[in-house]
């Protein structure tokens, strides 16, 4: 009865979900490599937690905004697939020339806020030598902000027509162009002069560029080759649809920009305790980023495997395609939970080789280990939501744990507690166990009322 089962609900689903997802996996995988690298690259300067610490201030200060912009393109993954779904090309590529015109209106916006933050980041008991490395590179990295906009529009739409892999190949190749510019611009390399830390901005600034071209260049291919109509898409903005784009996005901007908020929080106060403890905090949350990447890519499939099933109006689709994604998430970071128990010392030594930041961020390690099947449920079960066109309900569960039990929890465990670091992280830890199991609460009961929904059409029929 249970081979039955599985063979009927999750079986079928396997093989088009991993065509989709492991493309989308390596891509995100790509993209974390490029942080993982800008800090392995920086921490082999000679002052490495110093360097270390700046990046890791100047990275999250620019995330917590830039976030915001690309979660806005988020909608993308559910009017395309749904369109795609339907089979109505045409507003598909309505979708992708209005996501264009969001993006150049966001872009000026957005770095304007970003330099808001040198005050901000002046005015906190943040050891100088830290800051007077931070700021330049988040300078350099605001530089980056459009193309890093276009990008997301251009993979939104083409892994909502089920073209992954031309999403892998420009982050896989983008990170060839990071390391290298990393070894020119920081080492002073190839005729550059040695720039240190902030050569790391500006080198992923060039790699965030050439990402955006080659999707462009892709679509242009694409349509050139298989004739699909892009290039008769109305070339101006419809508001009804860049306002359809924001209803969507909106949400799922505004859960990304308050969960980066969240850590950027955590690294401001764990930036008052140090260069070692803020250099640990950044390899641990480096590491935990890196695994979180595959069941983000898994997300991203769940959102076009389901939108794609909403599309046609096929809800055992959807709840199958949810459900087989949710599981191979689970599975993965149950097998990266048992890595950060057993060896957290082997993982640490990749970034840096000195003793004392490799004993704090093992420790951190050891608290990750404890929300790593959490976190890929959230991560995964936000997906399938935003698929069935649900962005609002992972914002509310997410933000609300976050700051009123996670961020309250962990400040108050690192310093009237006395933990440290792990205390804020033991914080955040019991916030995302509370998200994961909300969030999976949440789509069962949408995918139930989507098949309720979806047997009502059927009888009236």
């Amino acid at each position: 009865m249970l081979k039955r089962l599985f063979s009927h609900y999750i079986a079928g689903e396997v093989r088009p979900m991993l065509r989709l997802a492991i493309p989308l996996v390596l891509a995100e995988l790509g993209w974390m490599t490029m942080a993982v690298v800008d800090t392995m690259m920086v921490g082999r300067q000679s002052d490495s937690a110093v360097a270390i610490g700046a990046v890791s201030l100047g990275s999250i200060s620019y995330y917590v905004v830039a976030i915001f912009g690309t979660g806005l393109m988020l909608g993308l993954d559910t009017l395309v697939s749904h369109s795609y779904g339907a089979g109505d090309m045409h507003d598909a590529h309505r979708s992708l020339v209005n996501g264009v015109y969001l993006s150049l209106g966001l872009a000026p916006i957005l770095m304007s806020v970003v330099h808001l933050w040198e005050p901000v980041l002046r005015s906190l008991a943040i050891q100088p030598s830290v800051l007077n490395q931070a700021i330049p590179y988040l300078r350099a990295l605001n530089w980056s902000t459009l193309p890093l906009l276009l990008y997301f529009v251009f993979r939104r739409y083409l892994q909502g027509i089920d073209l992954a892999k031309p999403v892998m190949f420009s982050l896989v190749t983008a990170n060839l162009v990071n390391a290298a510019g990393n070894w020119a611009l920081i080492y002073g390399h190839l005729g550059h002069r040695a720039m240190g830390t902030v050569g790391s901005g500006w080198a992923t600034c060039a790699a965030r560029t050439y990402m955006a071209t080659v999707l462009l260049v892709y679509c242009v291919y694409y349509d050139l080759r298989y004739k699909i109509g892009l290039r008769h898409a109305s070339p101006w903005p419809h508001l009804p649809r860049v306002w359809r784009l924001l209803s969507l996005g909106f949400p799922a901007a505004m859960q990304l920009g308050l969960e980066v908020g969240v850590f950027a929080v955590a690294t401001g106060l764990i930036g008052r305790l140090g260069a070692i403890p803020l250099a640990s905090h950044q390899i641990a949350l480096n590491t935990a980023s890196f695994t979180y990447m595959v069941p983000l890519g898994l997300g991203s499939a769940a959102a076009v495997r389901v939108g794609q099933a909403h599309g046609r109006r096929d809800a055992h689709a959807a709840s199958r395609a949810g459900w087989t994604a949710i599981a191979m998430g689970a599975s993965f970071m149950t097998c990266t939970a048992l890595v950060f128990l057993l060896a957290p010392r082997a993982l640490v030594r990749i970034y840096t080789p000195d003793p004392a930041v490799i004993k704090a961020a093992s420790g951190l390690l050891f608290v990750a280990a404890f929300f790593q099947l959490f976190d890929g449920l959230q991560a995964v079960a936000t997906g399938a939501l935003r698929g069935a066109g649900d962005t609002r309900t992972p914002m509310i569960w997410s933000s609300a744990l976050y700051w009123l039990v996670g961020l309250p929890v962990g400040a108050y465990l690192c310093f009237r507690v006395g933990w440290g670091a792990a205390g804020l992280w033991t914080g955040l830890c019991v916030a995302l166990i509370l998200i994961g199991c909300a969030l999976l609460h949440f789509w069962h009961r949408s995918e139930k009322q989507f098949a309720a929904s979806t047997l009502a059409d059927s009888l009236t029929l």
